[in-house]
């Protein structure tokens, strides 16, 4: 007889953000500038502009986001209706060390948080936190460049040793860098900002400064998964990466080559977070480029002694690689192997700002990164953005955003229960409406909580229930047998 497998009891169903998307406040109770208090509105059509300090005549749409930090009582409820177990947010770098480079951290930034904390583990929600989601204080972008200098690792560990000191009691799941692999090509400057801080010059070769800025944060970050384990041996500490599958377009060789070489810059990051060695494809790559990457044996010793517990991801869409001479086949051209270029998979529909949908991507990258690493893998962002209308009545029926999701529920536990991946949880982004990062729009929604603001900063604030609401309230009641 066939025994009907069952999710995981304890599995951590939850909902994801970041504090600069969702705090606001950004000048309250001693808190600093941060990297992203520096990037203005744009839109799937505009860049974001990252402007020389805060301009008046510019919208800073982080400034206020959806004034979570005023709000967060309210909202805390809302999360406990909803029967979430856990709640992804990061502590703003900016809010403890507001210039980042201090001896001593802001008391108020880190009460609000011992506040923030408190009142999720009361209504019986735990804490699952990103210690750097480009929030990294603007100070230390204009002092010292970012994370290409390495006196930003110190910097970085100082930070995390007092946050993790001061809530060892509190937080268990803990991640480092959020999606740290998103800057692998150095070509896109938003990316280079938010990650590390870093704008590179005209006269600096791109991917050399970004790998050696990546580098730079994978030291921190190993340093920190080693202290974190001495201050609290309980705690579980995870990299965040942004997997975006690359497939191959056909059969040719080329094309299956090309694949490999594309998720290799992003493997890089997680290749290191995960086994503590660069990798030697990387080396090699390196040693073509003649680029000069600096590191000491003490700092491969760190990366050696400080591998994550689990590896933490964001899924959204899968991409497809070609070297192939395709008619009406429209793409991009990238470095990564000759001849190639990203284009669009003729099998997968996509969103109004061109991200494929591809859930069975999701069950992809749960067997290749359990097979690549054999750790336990949590999801901690995985959402559908899109334009969400209000009826007459104020009812938003988000059908869209419950279909993207249910795929991907389904997907996820074919992994877990017919494939035998490890899953800690699923905490889908963002679980109420708040700030673009790639856009920095209100108008492009992720969550199943409405916020009434739109891309001009206009609005009340109010929060209303999505259609999607009450579905995923039942998705977690039933431990994701009822979809």
């Amino acid at each position: 007889m066939m025994i009907k497998k069952e999710m995981p009891k304890d599995f951590l169903w939850g909902g994801a953000v970041a504090a600069h998307q969702i705090e606001g406040a950004w000048q309250e109770a001693g808190k600093g500038m941060s990297i992203a208090d520096v990037m203005t509105a744009g839109s799937h059509t505009q860049n974001r502009e990252i402007t020389d300090s805060v301009l008046a005549d510019k919208y800073y749409p982080n400034h206020e986001a959806i004034d979570f930090y005023h709000r967060y009582h309210d909202d805390i409820q809302l999360f406990k209706r909803l029967g979430l177990k856990c709640f992804r947010t990061s502590i703003n770098w900016s809010r403890i060390f507001p210039n980042g480079d201090e001896a001593l951290p802001n008391e108020a930034g880190l009460q609000f948080y011992d506040d923030l904390f408190d009142e999720l583990l009361e209504n019986g929600i735990e804490p699952v936190i990103t210690l750097s989601h480009f929030e990294i204080p603007y100070h230390l972008y204009k002092t010292y460049g970012g994370f290409k200098n390495k006196k930003l690792i110190d910097f970085f560990v100082n930070y995390a040793d007092v946050v993790m000191r001061r809530f060892k009691d509190k937080v268990t799941y803990w991640l480092t860098f959020n999606e740290i692999n998103n800057q692998a090509d150095g070509q896109h400057h938003l990316h280079t900002w938010t990650n590390s801080a870093v704008l590179v010059g005209a006269d600096e070769q791109a991917e050399a400064v970004i790998f050696q800025a990546g580098l730079n944060e994978l030291i921190a970050s190993a340093k920190v998964v080693k202290l974190g384990h001495e201050i609290n041996p309980a705690f579980k500490i995870g990299a965040m990466m942004a997997y975006v599958p690359i497939y191959p377009f056909s059969a040719h060789p080329d094309d299956q080559m090309a694949a490999s070489k594309v998720m290799e810059r992003r493997y890089f990051y997680s290749d290191i977070h995960a086994r503590g060695e660069i990798p030697s494809y990387t080396l090699a790559y390196w040693e073509q480029k003649e680029y000069q990457i600096t590191y000491t044996e003490s700092e491969l010793q760190a990366l050696r002694e400080g591998t994550v517990d689990f590896i933490g991801f964001s899924y959204y869409m899968s991409a497809t690689v070609t070297t192939q001479k395709v008619d009406d086949l429209s793409g991009y051209d990238i470095s990564d192997f000759p001849h190639a270029k990203i284009v669009k998979n003729p099998y997968v529909e996509a969103s109004d700002w061109g991200w494929q949908i591809d859930p069975v991507g999701l069950r992809y990258v749960l067997n290749t990164v359990y097979q690549r690493y054999n750790l336990p893998l949590f999801i901690v962002e995985n959402g559908f953005g899109a334009y969400d209308k209000q009826d007459d009545d104020g009812q938003i029926h988000d059908d869209y955003r419950i279909a993207y999701l249910q795929a991907h529920i389904q997907e996820m536990k074919k992994a877990i229960l017919e494939d035998g991946v490890p899953v800690i949880g699923y905490t889908p982004w963002g679980i109420i409406d708040l700030v673009s990062f790639g856009t920095g729009e209100m108008e492009k929604r992720y969550g199943m909580i409405y916020v009434d603001k739109d891309n001009a900063g206009q609005g009340t604030l109010e929060r209303r229930l999505k259609d999607s609401y009450s579905w995923y309230q039942k998705v977690i009641q039933s431990n994701g047998e009822e979809l």
